[in-house]
């Protein structure tokens, strides 16, 4: 519908297609709730209150029955990939939880497959319930020293996107760009300004001098802090704070602290985010709308709540005049809840159709077909075990083991061990819970695998791997032996892209990724399922960790303190260089 035809419908001239009534209006930009009808025409809301000037013989009329009318819910912070869903099996999975929108930078599509790949998702959500505003990536891959990966986006590519319609600002600015004056987010930067697009970060643990820094450069969000008083001192210069709750990252009950304690009276600049969730977590709690029971379970007014989940997201990232509040000419994305206290999701429309009723799609979404950039993505030979084993001349050596903190979720910190050396070869020692760890380079670009040691897994026999594995998607794999290891690797190259835990050369669970070697079309119940049996697999071989395979593949992150590898080697990710594990011999 164009500009002239939206002013004639809100004028009653061109009758709705559909009116909502008997329903009990959320109204999140003034913080009322009142009885008042929704006229829709198209996938667009035209009139709201007494619309009967919009009601014609053809409009269709539903009875809300006295529920509650809620704006879709938008996620502000999402990486849609790390589900290892597709832009629709993923769309099946959040929207009957009210989660419409989310905003979020296809960055790990990006690495994989470039602009042709990112276009084809944005295609994909065009015509699909969930409408995806996409952030353009500072800067592709986010690793520094930067890892090997198929595209690297950058400032040509900031000049080609920034007029899509879809694009809404610059995703993911990672505060170790800023700090050392990256010469490509800079630019990018510069050319944001020139077409007024807001910059949304990405600064865990940064205060202080630091943090007047990044600010400087113009962040208008941040969605990545671990401790309310850094929220805090975010918010005091000046951020948005998205609050994050992923599966793997529990940070709601600490920062919701800033609406309950700290600084209520600005609740309006606090919104949501889920950053990584999968299928097995969402289908268990649900996903934005958990968030707003949370909220509300620690103290924060319902109506606040909801505003966290969708105006205040909307004004956050400048997208409010399209979504996030049932008014005229926003998109017509309209939950119907039992009531604001308990915020459960019963129906939604989405675009203007009912697509969602009882947690549950009234119809899946229909997968496109898929090019052959995104189902020939794996371009790497098998690898053999010699390849993996970690070499020395010394009878014992001294290591330095990434260990993964079970205090702070991601955060890797340094544990030292010592090792010894059979027949040449470095050896694992689960006793010791220090284990091999792989990056394999997967584009064809190198032949890079470099092995270092992992600590916090607690493997006691097998090796696991996937290549979805943000920020760069090469293969990761952890193993207590080179055998299984590389079998690991090899099932996952011969899937074309998925993850695996493997015992003995054979696979005991294995789940396929082939598009982009990243996710998948199955239904969300089948993700599940597979996701369970991955990590069930895992725990059967002694992790504790609460996800396995989500702890693993975010060992290539270097955004996240203090130990990272990539395939260029094991990351000091504070002093932003590559090290050797391989600390000193104490043995001849």
């Amino acid at each position: 519908m164009n500009l002239r035809e939206l002013i004639r419908a809100g004028n009653g001239d061109i009758k709705a297609d559909m009116v909502i009534t008997n329903g009990k209006l959320i109204n999140v930009a003034t913080a009322e709730i009142y009885p008042a009808e929704v006229a829709i025409k198209e996938d667009h809301i035209v009139a709201i209150g007494n619309v009967d000037h919009c009601k014609g013989p053809e409009t269709r009329m539903h009875d809300a029955n006295g529920r509650y009318l809620a704006p879709g819910m938008i996620d502000g912070h999402l990486h849609v990939e790390c589900s290892k869903l597709s832009i629709s099996s993923f769309a099946d999975l959040v929207v009957p939880y009210g989660t419409t929108s989310v905003v979020s930078g296809l960055d790990q599509i990006l690495v994989v497959a470039g602009l042709e790949g990112v276009r084809h998702f944005l295609d994909e959500a065009n015509v699909s319930p969930l409408t995806i505003h996409w952030g353009a990536p500072c800067k592709t891959p986010y690793t520094m020293p930067r890892s090997t990966v198929n595209h690297y986006f950058g400032p040509d590519d900031h000049r080609a996107t920034h007029e899509w319609p879809e694009c809404i600002g610059i995703w993911e600015t990672v505060r170790e760009f800023i700090q050392e004056e990256d010469d490509d987010v800079i630019e990018a930067l510069e050319i944001a300004r020139k077409h007024k697009l807001p910059v949304f970060g990405c600064s865990p643990m940064c205060k202080g001098s630091k943090l007047a820094s990044y600010a400087s450069a113009g962040i208008r969000l941040d969605h990545e802090s671990y401790e309310v008083t850094e929220a805090l001192e975010k918010m005091r210069n000046g951020m948005f704070m998205l609050i994050r709750e992923s599966s793997i990252s529990h940070f709601l009950e600490e920062n919701i602290q800033l609406a309950t304690k700290y600084v209520p009276q600005a609740d309006h600049r606090i919104s949501f985010c889920t950053d990584d969730v999968v299928a097995t977590d969402v289908l268990k709690r649900g996903h934005v709308d958990n968030m707003v029971r949370m909220a509300i379970a620690a103290g924060v007014p319902p109506i606040a709540a909801i505003q966290m989940a969708t105006i205040n997201s909307a004004v956050a990232c400048q997208i409010d005049h399209k979504v996030g509040l049932i008014a005229p000419g926003r998109q017509a994305d309209i939950l119907l809840v039992d009531s604001p206290e308990s915020f459960r999701v019963e129906q939604v429309i989405a675009k203007g159709r009912f697509v969602a009723q009882g947690n549950r799609m009234i119809e899946p979404v229909r997968r496109p077909e898929r090019p052959a950039l995104l189902t020939d993505s794996m371009k790497v030979a098998p690898v053999k075990a010699e390849d993996i084993r970690k070499m020395s001349e010394a009878s014992k050596v001294k290591v330095l083991s990434m260990n993964m903190s079970l205090e702070v979720p991601f955060v890797r910190n340094r544990r030292d061990a010592v090792l010894d050396v059979v027949d040449g070869e470095i050896k694992p020692d689960i006793e010791q819970d220090v284990l091999y760890v792989c990056v394999v380079e997967r584009y064809g670009k190198t032949s890079n695998k470099p092995v270092a040691f992992v600590s916090g897994f607690g493997l006691k026999y097998g090796a696991m791997a996937t290549s979805a594995a943000p920020d760069d998607n090469n293969i990761v794999c952890i193993g207590t032996n080179a055998e299984d290891m590389a079998a690991a690797i090899n099932w996952v190259i011969a899937a074309g892209g998925g993850q695996v835990f493997i015992r003995d050369g054979e696979a005991v669970a294995g789940l396929e990724l082939p598009i982009g070697g990243i996710v998948s079309d199955l239904a969300p119940e089948a993700m599940a399922q597979r996701e369970q049996a991955l990590d069930q697999a895992a725990r059967d071989a002694g992790c504790q960790l609460e996800w396995p395979f989500m702890n693993m593949f975010v060992l290539s992150i270097t955004a996240i303190p203090d130990y990272a590898i990539t395939d260029l080697g094991a990351v000091d990710c504070v002093g932003l260089n590559i090290f050797d594990p391989v600390l000193e011999s104490v043995g001849e």
